[in-house]
């Protein structure tokens, strides 16, 4: 029942998403939402190289995310996971001081989230580390985790 939600939330999230992406494509909005991935990405505190790729990936082929430049999108990918990579709290840090400038900018902090919530899903599996992850994310943008059904 739980993986037929998230696989039905997941399509809806991704239908509307492009058109949603393409009203706001600025700079900080792609830094905010690419540091915003990474943030999901490293929820269990170890990324390894094989979801590295996974998530450079999903960069460069996810129908919302394409409005972006790939190479941009993946260079500041790797300058936030690079910050993990060195001191996970300091790369938590500097990666919600990205997402913090969506804060006040509700329809591009709601979307922000929505695809890092879409991230998490990816693999068809939105585990607690990264439903815990985005959670902080919408408390830094203060917005309420129930919006998105993060309990």
């Amino acid at each position: 029942m739980a993986l037929e939600w998230l696989k039905q939330r997941s399509s809806e999230l991704v239908a509307n998403m492009k058109t949603e992406v393409a009203k706001f494509r600025n700079k900080t909005f792609l830094e905010a939402t690419v540091a915003g991935c990474v943030i999901v990405a490293h929820a269990d505190g170890v990324v390894k190289p094989e979801e590295k790729q996974k998530m450079i990936g999903f960069l460069r082929t996810h129908e919302a995310l394409s409005v972006f430049d790939v190479s941009e999108a993946v260079t500041i990918f790797e300058k936030y996971a690079k910050n993990f990579e060195f001191d996970y709290q300091i790369g938590q840090a500097n990666a919600l001081q990205a997402v913090a400038k969506l804060k006040g900018k509700d329809a591009e902090a709601r979307l922000m989230v929505r695809v890092c919530c879409a991230v998490g899903a990816s693999d068809g599996n939105f585990d607690s580390n990264e439903q815990a992850a985005v959670r902080t994310i919408c408390n830094e943008l203060g917005l309420n985790p129930k919006d998105f059904d993060l309990t």
